[in-house]
């Protein structure tokens, strides 16, 4: 088989948050693709890059008190860690603010420009004048001129769905400062992109693209491109462009040249040659991984700015969906907006791994994490099926043969079929068909489940131990599982290095397929993955709505912190709040506290009709004896996130008022409320 020299990248990460479920779905998917052609002896490179620029990041480092480089640096290191706790395995992670990046931008400009595909016009844009910046329509708020809905973005109504341009908004306002935004005239320079109508119409029907996406830009291209504007002005927090003081490259314009750069990095600390890859003439292959959402980037402008300036295009873009988590999209306020750290931090990284081999396809339709789905999956695949077969085996092979395996197998036929299906599972892995892969795999392994179950060497053990037919059955079904093991190391590569060493074998490759385990020794079983515990997923999801929720207290605090006024809140805020009607049982002093009682309150019945009670600490002892409250009614805010006190948690929040001391006045509803009883 002749060796491919293959280069392969995915969607550039912003340098302005962590890395959660959506991104680690695509490096999932790279990952998988990139190890399988390794195994195969490939040489393959993968490398990615932090996209570190716009006015997103300019302004997030402003609010932190902090230079821009400072903030994208630190996020790297996040970014970096994140991954590589994903078993996400890197040749280069690098960033777009480098040098190697400033440098390969300012060459394409440069070129583009010599060769005339750079464009120079004065536009209209709306202009803050307290930040003394230009704003993007995603900084511009307004009401809806079609249908008048408030708090509408600069281009386009949610409410209506129509699109329109920011000085069309009515009442527009700064999203930054709050400022009224005024129309300013500047000069603009744009990429003439009609220009490659024609190359563009030729490579995105060669094959390169996913047939929807080459029908979707069909659409686009028989429409007819525009001009691409790739100036911003300053302030702005990127590359200036060269001989145009205060115009600077727009982040879409050097982000995929840091792919470049990303590559160039590597090849200045090895043996690669940039070259190689990037030449007209190259004779290696480069692949994208990228969302549904940037394909325009990356298919129309990125190849036809790479054509006209003399390098080469990729050899393939692959297209992927949106991650939805129990069939909708992803939320903060429910906890399924999950970020990496977050999950780690509950579960093992190759459950998610697994999962989304399991579901993925070359397609791009959006995935579905279903956490219920997800949690069996895992424990009836991992658990019940793959490693099932080394633990039913293993504990006769070490018991009774020292664990030696026999010179022979029991069923070579079981062994042959699960060898067979190589050159499938091969080119479902290849061809992105990861849940094809994970169907046929899973298929095998029931297959070898069902031999064992046959088989039941369980009860030649109990009259025989040490059997030469008991020790050939074992040797199957452990010779199975390093088969299995072997098809799923792209996909579980820290279980494959503990099935590696259980097995007492050098890391496995995928021609290793074709061999076997005959007449060696295998050191004893340990357990290679645990079960799914809904109780961890539980606690994932309620450690996501906590963070949610510190941070929206965090950011509402920034806002007051300038204004010196509270924040508003809208209608559904106030909404969220569930207002309940509480009988106070108990009340007591609670010690080493100065202002604090402790109230055990009555709130009525749960659903299942017992009784229920919470447990609020409040700052009322300056107001109460806690005596005279026992039997009172008050207001509980009972959906208030639970808070961690030194003396115990305190399970919501009762309403008083007053200016302190004394005068503060518990909120008590008429005397015929009922305990749980909601108010609106």
């Amino acid at each position: 088989m002749k060796q491919r020299k293959i280069l392969v990248t995915s969607a550039l990460p912003y340098a302005n948050g962590g890395i959660h479920l959506g991104h680690l779905m695509e490096a999932i998917q790279t990952d998988i693709w990139v190890r399988l052609q390794k195994l195969r002896g490939h040489d393959c490179v993968y490398v990615c890059a932090d996209d570190a620029h716009g006015t997103a990041i300019m302004l997030s480092a402003e609010a932190q008190g902090i230079p821009p480089e400072q903030l994208i640096e630190r996020v790297n290191r996040e970014h970096r860690l994140d991954y590589a706790d994903f078993l996400i395995e890197f040749d280069n992670f690098y960033s777009t603010h480098t040098q190697e990046n400033r440098e390969l931008s300012e060459s394409i400009y440069l070129a583009l420009d010599a060769n005339g595909h750079i464009a120079r016009r004065n536009i209209n844009q709306l202009f803050d004048p307290d930040k003394q910046l230009f704003l993007a329509d995603r900084y511009i708020t307004g009401t809806c001129p079609k249908c008048k809905t408030a708090d509408q973005y600069g281009d386009n109504c949610e409410a209506c769905g129509s699109t329109y341009s920011p000085s069309e908004l009515i009442n527009p306002t700064s999203a930054i400062s709050g400022a009224t935004p005024i129309e300013k005239e500047s000069e603009h320079f744009f990429f003439t992109l009609p220009a490659f109508q024609d190359m563009l119409k030729t490579w995105t029907r060669s094959g390169t693209l996913q047939e929807p996406v080459a029908n979707k830009l069909s659409e686009w291209l028989d429409e007819g491109l525009q001009e691409w504007d790739i100036s911003r002005d300053a302030p702005y927090f990127g590359f200036e462009i060269p001989a145009a003081p205060g115009k600077y490259f727009y982040v879409w314009l050097d982000a995929p040249i840091g792919y470049m750069a990303s590559f160039k990095n590597l090849c200045q600390r090895s043996d690669y040659n940039f070259d190689d890859y990037w030449s007209a003439d190259s004779e290696c292959e480069v692949y994208h991984f990228i969302g549904k959402d940037i394909i325009n980037f990356h298919t129309l402008f990125w190849p036809a700015m790479l054509s006209s300036v003399g390098y080469r295009t990729p050899t393939a873009v692959f297209a992927h969906g949106f991650l939805t988590v129990d069939g909708t999209k992803m939320s903060k306020s429910r906890g399924t907006f999950i970020n990496a750290r977050t999950y780690l931090k509950h579960l093992n990284p190759e459950y998610l791994r697994y999962f989304l081999a399991a579901k993925l396809s070359s397609g791009i339709d959006d995935l579905d994490l279903n956490l219920e789905d997800f949690a069996q999956r895992v424990n009836s695949d991992l658990v019940g099926k793959v490693v099932n077969i080394a633990s039913r085996c293993a504990g006769f092979i070490g018991k009774g043969f020292d664990g030696m395996l026999s010179p022979e197998l029991d069923n070579p036929q079981l062994i042959e079929t699960i060898q067979s299906a190589q050159q499938d599972i091969t080119e479902h892995f290849d061809q992105r068909e990861f849940g094809k892969a994970i169907r046929l795999i899973m298929a095998l392994a029931d297959k070898a489940n069902q031999y064992i179950n046959d088989k039941q060497p369980w009860v030649i053990a109990k009259t025989d131990r040490q059997s030469a037919e008991l020790q050939a059955i074992c040797s199957t079904g452990i010779n199975a599982f390093r088969l299995l093991i072997c098809y799923l190391k792209p996909v579980l590569p820290a279980m494959a290095t503990d099935a590696e060493a259980f097995l007492g074998i050098e890391p496995l490759m995928w021609n290793d397929i074709q061999k076997l385990l005959l007449g060696h020794r295998i050191n004893k079983f340990q357990a290679l993955m645990t079960r799914v515990e809904n109780d961890k997923v539980e606690a994932m999801i309620t450690a996501s709505q906590q963070e949610f929720a510190a941070q929206q207290i965090q950011e509402t605090k920034v806002q007051s912190d300038e204004s010196g006024l509270e924040s508003e809140i809208v209608l559904d805020d106030f909404a969220r709040v569930d207002l309940r009607v509480a009988r106070i049982i108990t009340a007591e002093h609670v010690d080493g506290a100065d202002k604090l009682l402790k109230l055990q309150l009555d709130v009525g019945l749960d659903r299942n009709g017992a009784a229920l009670t919470r447990t609020v600490f409040s700052g009322i002892k300056s107001a109460y004896k806690p005596e005279d409250l026992v039997g009172q009614l008050t207001v509980l805010v009972a959906n208030l996130q639970p808070r961690k006190m030194k003396f115990g948690v305190s399970e919501g929040m009762i309403l008083a008022a007053g200016p302190g001391g004394e005068a503060i006045w518990l909120l008590q509803p008429h005397s015929g409320a009922e305990p749980g009883m909601r108010i609106s």
